[in-house]
């Protein structure tokens, strides 16, 4: 015989129980993805979309660009925002990120040019040692506005 017996027998039928177990932990990391991924973000864009549904006048945000202000009207696509007094700005309604409490913005309290404001320090002692620090600070807190009024002129 030129063919064997074991090559002539038929293949054994492929197993269905098999081919279930093996799409178990596909839907298994389904489930984990909806949980931790899917679902917290789909209620985050709810979130949002009311909040943006729910903006009134006198309503303080800030914007996707990072600008803070008071709404001072509000139309079906824009929303006008007082920046400082007397400078207002259109945007889009889609594009307030976040709605501040009330007050926020008299809380922030604005600087001179942008710059911070150095802290005055009192002379509590009149030793010569402590005024001696106390003028090489001034001094130096000196040439270093002059430093940033010359790169500012360039």
């Amino acid at each position: 015989m030129l063919i064997s017996d074991a090559f002539a027998q038929a293949a054994a039928p492929a197993q269905s129980e098999g081919s279930l177990m093996t799409l178990i932990p596909l839907f298994g990391i389904f489930i984990i993805f909806y949980f931790l991924l899917i679902r917290p973000q789909a209620k985050r864009a709810k979130e949002q979309k009311q909040m943006i549904e729910a903006l009134q006048r006198g309503d303080e945000v800030i914007t996707n660009g990072g600008t803070l202000g008071l709404i001072v009207n509000v139309s079906e696509g824009y929303v006008i925002i007082e920046v400082a007094p007397g400078i207002e700005i259109t945007v889009l309604k889609t594009s307030v990120q976040t709605l501040l409490p009330k007050g926020t913005l008299k809380s922030i309290e604005p600087t001179k040019g942008g710059k911070t404001q150095k802290a005055k320090t009192a002379k509590t002692t009149t030793a010569p040692e402590n005024n001696k620090a106390e003028d090489a600070i001034e001094a130096s807190n000196s040439r270093d506005d002059k430093a940033e009024k010359n790169s500012e002129k360039k």
